[in-house]
């Protein structure tokens, strides 16, 4: 009587415990289901954002603050998008600034060119000698005005492709200056301007002395075109345990408020701007300057002149 009831009950354990066992097996499948669906969609939509990007939409937001591996992808995903969609706008926008250089180039380069052709004409109609002599001096000053202007974009597009290598040597200010007024001092003598230059011989920042020169007789000419006759030009420098300053400040009739922000902008023109002015010069000065890890300000008051600041800082 025993033997069957033991059988039964054993039986009626085993039933139970396969039943438990095949529960748990279902609810283990069940869960391994959803959790394999749950990968697979956020697969799924790894794949279509992926898709995405290579279609060039960098809109999407894949962030996802869950633990996990896939979290983990998510979020690097997206940190590359954030990238590509950086390097997209700003290669975008070198393409609209080459546009923009394209067509103020060849705007800069019509007028002297327009000029040469007429001059040329009129040299083939047999001017007197008198007449014949100022064409050409006007021929020439047109063609300085081209060579000009083509070396200056050579060397803002330099500047720019990250191709120039800046020498590291000791840059002592004052000759500096002195090589930058020697430069220009054709136009400083045709307006008589009075230059005043202030400053200890000893003062210095260590970077490239003839790219600074650039930079600095081109601010210089700035402030000579804007300045009128007999005006006066104030350049002073020294120096501290941080940085070595420059200022050069003119006596002309100031910049108006609303250009201010943009006199470093290439190829522009301000309100008092000289009908021959190109609008590179300072563009140059100031990526020069910030190839060195410098910087450079201005302030303007109307009717009471500009003044730039430049700042080299030491290493």
């Amino acid at each position: 009587m025993e033997t069957p009831l033991l059988q039964k009950l054993f039986y009626y354990n085993l039933s139970r415990h396969l039943l438990l066992v095949i529960i748990a097996c279902s609810a283990f499948g069940l869960a391994l289901s959803v959790f394999i669906k749950k990968q697979y969609s956020q697969l799924h939509q790894i794949s279509s954002y992926a898709k995405k990007i290579n279609q060039g939409d960098y809109s999407l937001d894949i962030r996802d603050n869950r633990e996990g591996e896939l979290s983990i992808l998510k979020n690097e995903i997206y940190k590359i998008t954030t990238m590509l969609k950086k390097q997209a706008q700003a290669l975008h926008n070198d393409k609209v600034i080459l546009a923009d250089s394209i067509a103020d180039i060849s705007h800069q380069l019509k007028t002297p060119l327009t000029s040469l052709s007429v001059l040329t004409d009129l040299l083939s109609e047999n001017p007197s000698e008198q007449d014949k002599h100022e064409f050409l001096n006007r021929m020439r000053s047109q063609l300085k005005r081209i060579e000009w202007l083509v070396s200056s974009l050579l060397k803002i597009s330099k500047l720019d492709a990250g191709t120039v290598t800046m020498k590291n040597e000791d840059v002592y200010v004052g000759s500096l200056v002195e090589k930058a007024l020697e430069h220009l001092s054709i136009p400083l003598d045709i307006k008589r301007l009075q230059v005043h230059v202030t400053g200890e011989k000893d003062v210095k920042f260590t970077g490239d002395f003839n790219w600074s020169c650039e930079a600095i007789i081109n601010i210089i000419k700035n402030c000579i075109e804007h300045t009128p006759e007999q005006g006066q030009l104030n350049i002073s420098f020294a120096e501290n345990p941080l940085y070595t300053v420059i200022t050069i400040r003119d006596s002309g009739p100031g910049i108006d408020k609303e250009d201010l922000p943009y006199i470093f902008n290439r190829f522009y023109k301000g309100k008092n701007t000289p009908e021959d002015h190109v609008g590179i010069g300072l563009a140059m000065a100031q990526a020069i300057i910030a190839k060195q890890g410098g910087d450079i300000t201005v302030k303007s008051e109307k009717n009471r002149g500009t003044e730039f600041t430049i700042k080299f800082y030491r290493g």
